[in-house]
């Protein structure tokens, strides 16, 4: 009975490590925000200014898309997220604005993605205002 009892804890210990997440944060979330997110959040925001003209213009815009999709990922892994809540309703937001710019980057319709400024504003004021401290006050 004992060994039977020990393999079923060793078999669920090394069950639980094997499924441990093999990720390392590398960025603090300043460093998220200032080189990833915002950069990609202000190509969507001001496409406009620079409308892209082929093909690897489109390619670009669509992986700056994948990037701000990606990023709200990497707002919600463990670490990172700050609750379980909000942020990550926040940080979903910001995965489905991307992921919708993505596709009307695939699509090369500049209109969609116009059309996406509202809700990525959104979720971007919405979780600073909440998690960003002394965000708006000047």
């Amino acid at each position: 009975m004992r060994l039977a009892v020990s393999f079923f804890v060793f078999f669920i210990a090394t069950v639980a490590i094997a499924q441990a997440p093999a990720y390392q944060p590398i960025g603090s979330m300043s460093q998220l925000m200032v080189d990833i997110i915002y950069p990609a959040s202000d190509a969507l925001f001001y496409v406009e200014r620079a409308k892209p003209q082929n093909d690897r213009e489109w390619g670009v815009l669509r992986g700056t898309a994948l990037t701000l999709a990606e990023s709200g990922n990497l707002l919600m892994m463990p670490g990172r997220a700050r609750d379980q809540g909000d942020w990550i309703k926040d940080a979903k937001l910001l995965v489905d604005v991307g992921a919708a710019a993505y596709k009307a980057a695939q699509k090369k319709d500049l209109q969609a993605i116009l059309d996406l400024n509202d809700q990525l504003n959104t979720s971007c004021v919405k979780c600073h205002v909440q998690y960003r401290a002394n965000y708006g006050k000047r």
